[in-house]
């Protein structure tokens, strides 16, 4: 058994492609191996700024012998029978083949013994293959070439059982060597096998495991952190894409300017994150502090001294245009920039920004209804939520917008409910985002979102497969979360219809429903017991109709619920034959007069016992002891099903106990539909 290892050496991969690229690379590979027959003991995949790495052990050093056996036609067949079967078999000849007997006749077989090759030439398609079938998201050619990489590549290692592999890409061939670090090591280094390509590359200052860079830069800011008496503020993202850019993480501390600590502290972290890619420090009472982490890929002979006074002069450049867009916003209102956002073009068949904001004030004043939000709070909030957007601070700095309208909101004397709203209104933006509380807060963000789903779906510009431009499953997850987090009774068909998208409106709380099993999926919900419950009609009010799953899981999950479901399914199996059967439907009441044994007439009573009480139940919202009420059920269904015949010859009496069985769907059917529900 041998190992295959393999690095392709660029300029430097996009931080956010690597972790994507590695897997694809790794997966490729596989996949060819196992269509070439070939199995491995364990493979894994590394990833710097300039290397893609995949080591393959337990290889076997040839593929097996292959045997096929092929039934030809019989002997007696016409000739251009036999020529087509000679002809897929590559060459050999009548003569070649066996005559073997079945069942008294007599047939051609052909035996193709297949050599297995040298895994070490079967490679070769292999790799070339991956190469070719790696989806990156954006690639280029470079030189003369016509391939294409992320990025310029300049070197391929491919070694297999200490040998070179005869692979290439474009013009770059393969050999045994890699290159260390850029600055520190760039040498030329030769391997043999992972074991030694991984050890000389960290003498060459090159940590080739991701996590090993990560722990590296987390171990050493805690420690610079904790000397300071600081602490990192925690960024997982910013850690992960810092992670990508360095093959040595060197971490050092710098100095923020005191002058620019008036600043917002989201204007200072966003600053340095998306610019900067520094980290942020905390005070031991948790405000910012005026010192920033950066993570070098080199080791300064000055101890970095020179790299930081850089990086403190970079920033000190960016933070004086943010102070000065910081200063000059504030000399006019908030309010006073909303004539501007009819410059700005939403959508080319919805209108303008400042369009969508007077749909948002009627919305958000009638959603106050529900949330308990101040009204005239809401309409203030929404009037002005979207009009940071023209200040000269979001233009430069765009991930900030929101957070700094509260900040010039109350700057301006604005209720601080009304500024708490600007910021909070684009959450929540995915499901780990912190859901808003506040009602008003959570009134905008409602009003933002669903006004543009119902002006999407108007337009019928629907999300399709995984294609999502306007980001409309996050919208309604949004929606989602906030009635369901905040128990907002609201009705979503009549929300729709306020904002003009009736005619949508069953159309899009369908596509709710299934964003609501999305966001159900993670916390073991059956997507079925959704289905049943939204397949009663009508319902559209998410916080009773989680209680209604609710209330029909813990049902399901017990005896009565699973016989139930099997007495449902037999009665619906039956209905379903006779009425294609006969041609008819079957529905309504069974008639008394025509019982002739006790079965029918104790279930008869006993469904209008149940229907009259669970409905009432029901529609009292007390859904666990509707399901009760069914659990009554479960005698008198299983003294029916074990003695009553209903295919009898009799046909009033056969079509009177059909009306008995659709009273079953009928009455069940008040609390959901159980033939959604799978088991």
């Amino acid at each position: 058994m041998a190992e295959v290892l393999l690095e392709l050496f660029s300029e430097e991969i996009p931080a956010r492609m690597q972790a994507r690229a590695a897997a694809d690379l790794k997966r490729l590979v596989e996949d060819g191996l196992k269509k070439a027959g070939l199995s491995w003991d364990t493979s894994a995949a590394y990833v710097t700024p300039r290397r893609l790495c995949l080591v393959i052990d337990g290889l076997p050093e040839k593929q097996p012998d292959v045997r096929d056996e092929r039934k030809g036609p019989q002997t007696s067949a016409p000739e251009q029978a036999l020529k087509g079967f000679l002809g897929s078999l590559g060459g050999m000849s009548i003569d070649d083949c066996e005559q073997r007997e079945i069942k008294g006749k007599t047939f051609y077989f052909a035996v193709i013994e297949k050599k297995g090759l040298p895994t070490t030439d079967v490679l070769t398609n292999i790799l070339e293959a991956a190469f070719d079938g790696l989806p990156w998201p954006k690639s280029m050619r470079w030189g003369n070439g016509i391939k294409r990489w992320v990025r310029p590549l300049h070197n391929i290692l491919a070694v297999f059982n200490g040998e070179v592999v005869n692979v290439a890409y474009e013009n770059v061939k393969a050999n045994g060597q890699t290159f260390g670090h850029r600055f520190l090591n760039p040498e030329a280094i030769t391997v043999s096998n992972f074991a030694d390509y991984k050890a000389k590359l960290h003498d060459a200052h090159v940590m080739l495991d991701p996590a090993d860079r990560r722990a590296s830069i987390l171990e050493q800011s805690e420690k610079l952190a904790a000397d300071a008496g600081l602490t990192v503020k925690t960024d997982e993202g910013l850690l992960s894409e810092v992670t990508g850019l360095v093959e040595w993480p060197v971490v050092l501390l710098g100095n923020i300017d005191e002058s620019f600590m008036d600043l917002p502290p989201e204007v200072l972290t966003d600053t340095m994150k998306v610019h900067q890619k520094y980290f942020s420090l905390l005070k031991a009472d948790g405000s910012l502090a005026p010192n920033f982490m950066t993570v070098a890929n080199q080791v300064a002979t000055d101890g970095g001294t020179a790299i930081t006074l850089g990086n403190e002069r970079v920033l000190r450049a960016r933070l004086s245009d943010a102070k000065f867009f910081w200063d000059q916003d504030r000399k006019v209102t908030l309010a006073s920039r909303g004539e501007k956002l009819k410059d700005i073009v939403f959508h080319a068949k919805l209108g303008t920004v400042a369009d969508k904001v007077k749909r948002m004030q009627t919305l958000a004043g009638y959603l106050a209804e529900f949330t308990g939000a101040d009204k005239a709070q809401a309409e203030k909030a929404a009037a002005l939520c979207k009009c940071d957007l023209v200040t000269g601070m979001v233009t430069e700095i765009p991930e900030v917008q929101g957070v700094i309208g509260q900040y010039y909101a109350l700057n301006d004397g604005e209720a601080p409910e009304v500024a708490t709203a600007i910021a909070e209104h684009y959450s929540p933006v995915g499901p780990n985002d912190t859901c808003p509380t506040a009602p008003v807060s959570v009134t905008v963000s409602m009003a933002d979102k669903i006004d543009t789903l119902v002006g999407f779906w108007t337009i019928d510009e629907k999300p399709t497969g995984s294609k999502d431009p306007f980001a409309l499953r996050r919208a309604a997850l949004g929606v989602i979360r906030l009635i369901i987090e905040n128990k907002l009774r609201v009705g979503l068909l009549h929300v729709f219809a306020k904002t003009d998208g009736e005619d949508i409106a069953d159309d899009l709380l369908a596509f709710f429903a299934d964003r609501l099993k999305v966001h159900l999926k993670s916390k073991g919900v059956r997507h079925d017991l959704i289905d049943a419950v939204f397949a009663i009609g009508g319902e559209d009010d998410l916080v009773r109709l989680l209680a209604r799953v609710e209330a029909l899981s813990a049902f399901m999950g017990s005896d009565d619920g699973e016989n139930l479901l099997a007495a449902h399914k037999r009665a619906a199996n039956i209905l379903r034959i006779e009425q294609k059967k006969d041609g008819v439907s079957y529905s309504g009441t069974a008639d008394e007069a025509l019982f002739e044994q006790d079965e029918e007439r104790v279930l008869f009573e006993a469904l209008a016992n149940a229907g009259g009480e669970g409905q009432a139940l029901a529609q009292a919202e007390e859904f666990e002891p509707a399901m009760a009420t069914l659990a009554k059920l479960r005698a008198p269904l299983d003294n029916f099903f074990d003695g009553v015949m209903v295919n009898v010859d009799d046909k009033k009496v056969r079509n009177n106990r059909l009306l008995l069985l659709s009273q079953i769907l009928t009455v069940m059917g008040e609390i959901a539909d159980f033939s959604k529900i799978e088991g």
